[in-house]
């Protein structure tokens, strides 16, 4: 049991402050003085300090990504260590370009060891090829009977993709949205979109033609196609912006589709432990990158600190939105009564102080108290 005294909760008052009581890894109740009569209990003293939801990143490499350089570009895996250090307390992990060297076995047992370690993780079955890769045989068994399993990654507008037809994407999501509602799950289809030629004209064909509802689409990496995002988003779909290692770059984008969708349907992700590869005129590789976890909140302060975005805004692209579109919002996202306690301590820079994930402190005044059970 938690108790943290003194801490801004209300964004929009931040003069006011508040008490959280935390018990069962929930937070069961936020006022002014409480004083719980427990045995046991920890008090956090939270003055100064600006409390906001954990973040949900719906694209991690969990197992590292990569390989697109050759078998020694591929990723290391994500350790626990980074997500409390970048503020991640729930995730979706995915593959990528490589679903040879990395599986979906691979993906949900790393989704489980999180799990285990204190995070809230789930994953999504498939890759960038189709027919996608799968551990039932089926993305409709993976996503009904696998519990970790939510959707699937396919790939579009890319060279590295199986440049799949229409009927191959309505065949996909048809299957996803099906195994969805067997399992009441999101069944969602997450879209790799790269900077090829069609954009996202394949999705814009399905929707005229086809009964597949938009929601079931949820294109990233739109920051590439942004004009099609827009009409995308404004057609009632979520678009997700890749939060990049030049956090203003980022965050002037997101400014960028405020103004022009509607921000209840814009998200935002790290990519992280995917690679970052840099492509000449003629599709070969020359140089890479990695993804890192804790651009999340980097754009999240660029929105704040260089474009003058309020926090209670600025965080919702990586909490409240992201939560209600991976059907989550009845217990993430928010720092209310009955959530899931996942906060994260701000100091007055914005500066991660200290994280919990389900009521547990992972991190402390900067210092980590949790570790992934390899990491020294």
């Amino acid at each position: 049991m938690l108790l943290i005294k003194n801490v801004r909760v209300n964004l929009n008052h931040p003069n006011e402050v508040a008490d959280v009581f935390i018990a069962g890894g929930k937070i069961q109740a936020i006022g002014r003085k409480l004083e719980p009569a427990l045995a046991n209990l920890e008090v956090l003293d939270g003055d100064g300090k600006t409390a906001i939801p954990g973040y949900i990143d719906q694209h991690v490499h969990i197992t590292g990504g990569g390989g697109e350089d050759g078998f020694s570009s591929r990723v290391p895996e994500i350790q626990l260590s980074d997500c409390i250090r970048g503020g991640v307390t729930t995730l979706v992990g995915l593959l990528g370009t490589d679903s040879i060297t990395r599986s979906v076995e691979n993906v949900v047992a790393k989704t489980k060891a999180l799990r285990s370690e204190g995070l809230t993780a789930y994953c999504l079955t498939g890759a960038y090829e189709y027919p996608s890769p799968t551990l039932t045989g089926s993305v409709k068994k993976d996503i009904a009977y696998i519990e970790e399993v939510i959707g699937v990654k396919i790939a579009i507008s890319d060279h590295r993709s199986s440049n799949l037809c229409k009927q191959d994407l309505i065949r996909l999501a048809s299957e996803a949205r099906l195994g969805g509602l067997l399992s009441r799950k999101p069944g969602l289809v997450h879209i790799h979109v790269g900077t090829g030629k069609r954009k996202l004209g394949l999705l814009f064909d399905i929707l005229e033609t086809e009964d597949i509802p938009i929601q079931i689409f949820r294109p990233t990496h739109v920051g590439r196609v942004f004009d099609d995002a827009v009409r995308f988003a404004n057609l009632g779909g979520y678009i997700d912006f890749t939060a990049e290692e030049e956090s203003r770059k980022s965050a002037q984008m997101i400014v960028k589709a405020f103004e022009q969708a509607p921000a209840e349907r814009i998200t935002l992700s790290t990519d992280s432990n995917g690679s970052m590869p840099k492509w000449n005129e003629n599709k070969e590789i020359v140089g890479m990158g990695v993804g890192q976890i804790t651009t999340l909140h980097r754009t999240v302060k660029s929105l704040v600190q260089d474009c003058g975005v309020p926090l209670s805004q600025a965080i919702l692209t990586g909490t409240a939105t992201v939560a209600k579109a991976l059907g989550l919002a009845d217990r993430k996202g928010l720092l209310a009564e009955g959530y899931d306690a996942d906060l994260i301590l701000l100091d007055d820079r914005l500066n991660i102080d200290t994280v919990m994930a389900g009521g547990a402190i992972m991190m402390k005044s900067g210092s980590l108290i949790k570790k992934g059970i390899f990491e020294k």
